[in-house]
């Protein structure tokens, strides 16, 4: 495979260092906003889970009855949340000297393939600028029977990456941005790939464990501790989501306290044994829309507000929505979480993104 140029400007310590912490807010109006927010999510189970300068403040709640066991301690699905971890993955490889970046996926998976004049590369499929459609041409098809259970688990890693192979982009990669599912599928497999390693236990390896994330995982493993999803009504349970081929575009699931861990890592890296692919990851890739205010990072959607840049990313699977983001200039991160699925002008995301905008 011939090396190639590390496809995304700066190198990790040219991201933007965090500002002096300043001391802790008045934690009464905090616990006023997010009791605002949990109950404007009118879910099942939401938390809402805040960490300013270290210092955590969740508050929970929803439409059901508290469960056996404390929300704040269940392990939620995140959905596309998973690839701010995928993204953070990459960035971890590349500092590592494992990957450029600039490989082409074709190639990771089938070696003996010639790239070809104009290859998807590792860079293209977490950028959102491979040419692939958000899901495969052949998705519905397969997926219909099982449509309001678990389409996707109807869809294995095998025929996620075959679908690739076979598929011929209408644009030329790196030409126009579009939101991937299954790019970022197909990100994950040629990173495991490439380096000869299971997809699960790569991410462990790499992020999971040296980040101390014991809280999550790639699949629903208890049903004590595992979060419930419902239908759009939040009284009617789904089954647990199995994300088939498609683990490292939403697969993940964590409890609150692990996410903050996560994002609590990007607000301060110094001392983290990722703190490179730290720093890298919220370097600006790509810039898209009018005054490209839209700007993107290997692992998150970047928008501009008063004080500095905002981090983010939302996700949802069949039965639950998750919203991550963090602020570096007032040391604020957010985890926002609920078991309700998505819905057509749903108050749970405007909420979250309310509270990490104006926090």
């Amino acid at each position: 495979m011939t090396p190639r140029a590390t496809p995304w400007p700066g190198a990790p310590e040219d991201a933007e260092a965090a500002p002096p912490a300043a001391g802790p807010p008045d934690e009464g109006p905090l616990r006023e906003r997010l009791s605002a927010a949990v109950d404007a999510a009118d879910a099942p189970d939401v938390v809402f889970a805040v960490s300013r300068h270290g210092r955590r403040t969740l508050h929970c709640g929803g439409t059901a009855p508290p469960p056996d066991v404390p929300r704040e301690d269940l392990r939620y699905e995140i959905g596309s949340a998973s690839k701010a971890f995928t993204g953070l993955l990459l960035a971890r490889l590349i500092g590592r000297g494992e990957l450029t970046g600039g490989e082409p996926a074709a190639t990771c998976l089938d070696p003996g393939r010639p790239p070809g004049t104009h290859p998807v590369t590792l860079a293209h499929l977490i950028t959102h600028t491979s040419g692939l459609p958000a899901l495969p041409a052949d998705f519905l098809v397969r997926a219909l029977p099982a449509w309001r259970t678990n389409p996707y688990a109807r869809y294995p890693a095998a025929r996620v990456t075959d679908a690739f192979l076979r598929h011929r982009p209408g644009r030329r990669p790196g030409t126009r941005w579009h939101y991937s599912n299954f790019g970022v599928s197909v990100l994950g497999h040629a990173l495991a790939a490439a380096t000869g390693t299971a997809w699960e236990d790569l991410l462990t390896a790499h992020v999971l464990r040296p980040l101390g994330l014991s809280g999550t995982a790639l699949r629903a493993e208890d049903v004590k501790t595992d979060a419930v999803g419902h239908r759009k009504d939040g009284r009617t349970p789904v089954p647990a989501f199995d994300a088939g081929g498609f683990e490292a575009a939403g697969a993940l699931r964590a409890t609150p306290h692990d996410l903050l861990t996560f994002l609590e890592a990007h607000l301060d890296p110094s001392g983290s044994p990722l703190a490179g692919a730290l720093r890298a990851a919220r370097v600006p890739v790509l810039r898209r829309g009018m005054g490209h205010r839209h700007e993107h990072t290997v692992a998150w959607f970047r928008h501009p507000t008063d004080g500095g840049p905002m981090y983010f990313h939302g996700g949802a699977t069949l039965g639950q929505q998750a919203f991550l983001g963090f602020r570096p200039d007032t040391g604020t991160a957010l985890a926002a979480l609920c078991t309700r699925r998505f819905r057509a002008r749903d108050p749970f995301v405007a909420a979250a993104y309310a509270f990490l905008a104006e926090a």
